[in-house]
């Protein structure tokens, strides 16, 4: 049998992963005109996502759901922590800054991730890495539209700090991952994952309102499924499969592709305007991906050079 190329692989399933992110905002806003506020679209995410993987997880074997009680805190980790707090931190942010803000905030999490890949996991800080990091994210302020607001733009010392803080709990979702993903496999990690979160985040959806609206709506409960399961349980595995094989800073900064992916669809689909900023921006992510993966000069090979 021929053997796996996950250096190949690997990058190829994070880039797909940050592709399907991408698409929420296609799904999101039809849940949003239904009447539905963000933390209960987070919810329905997490709630869609865990159901559909439980039962993955019947269907393939019911090992698949036992955990060590010791190891529980790793998943209240990437659950609680993470998911349902980077959520809780990204729309306070929203609220009381602007989109644009929150988006560009968040994005500050593959920046988290690399910092925190080399003192945790003795992965290298290299240059190249340097550069796709200025790359992306100055392409993402781009295309979230900071650039262009920037002459009059202000940022409250509480909208900086939830907005930071969405950054770093969506950062931990790859730390907490890399240990889990040690010691159980990659669908017992999201799905419990999915599991926490959605238990996490239940005491501010207003459960009741959110069951009515997609029982009364036929075009919010399919909505409500594709983004639990196309735009959130899909791209997890695809991220945690990928994550498992290849350095995790790298797969940071490749979710880049997200914002550039969901600036597309909004063109595309609900005719908002492409500007200039956003052709830059989606210029400098892809050439962040392209300076993260493309092979070292052969001076630098015959020197001994690592960088990765």
């Amino acid at each position: 049998m021929k053997r796996v190329r996950w250096d190949v692989l690997a990058p190829c399933l994070v880039v797909a992963a940050a592709s399907c992110w991408g698409m929420i905002g296609f799904f999101s806003r039809g849940l949003s005109d239904a009447g539905l506020g963000p933390l209960q679209i987070a919810e329905v995410r997490c709630v869609i996502a865990a159901a559909a993987l439980l039962l993955v997880c019947l269907a393939l074997g019911k090992e698949h759901l036992r955990i060590r009680l010791r190891d529980i805190w790793l998943f209240l980790g990437t659950g609680v922590c993470s998911i349902a707090f980077f959520n809780i931190c990204f729309f306070a942010c929203i609220e009381r800054s602007t989109l644009s803000v929150a988006c560009t905030l968040l994005y500050t999490s593959p920046c988290f991730i690399v910092l925190m890949s080399c003192l945790l996991f003795r992965e290298e800080f290299t240059p190249r890495k340097a550069a796709s990091i200025l790359f992306a994210f100055t392409g993402c302020t781009f295309i979230t539209g900071i650039i262009s607001e920037a002459p009059g733009l202000s940022v409250s010392a509480q909208a900086l700090a939830f907005g930071i803080c969405s950054g770093f709990c969506y950062a931990l979702y790859s730390i907490i991952g890399r240990y889990i993903l040690r010691r159980y496999d990659w669908l017992t990690t999201i799905t419990y994952t999915f599991l926490f979160a959605a238990l996490a985040l239940l005491p501010f959806c207003a459960p009741a309102e959110l069951t009515h609206t997609l029982i009364k709506g036929k075009a919010a409960l399919v909505n409500a499924l594709l983004l639990g399961l196309l735009s959130t349980m899909l791209p997890f595995i695809l991220y945690t499969n990928g994550l498992k094989h290849m350095d995790t800073g790298k797969a940071a900064l490749l979710t880049f592709v997200e914002p550039m992916v969901a600036t597309f669809i909004s063109a595309a689909i609900f005719k908002e305007a492409f500007s200039a900023n956003n052709a830059i921006g989606a210029a400098l992510i892809v050439l962040s991906i392209v300076v993260l993966n493309s092979p070292l000069p052969s001076f630098m090979k015959n020197r001994g050079g690592k960088d990765a």
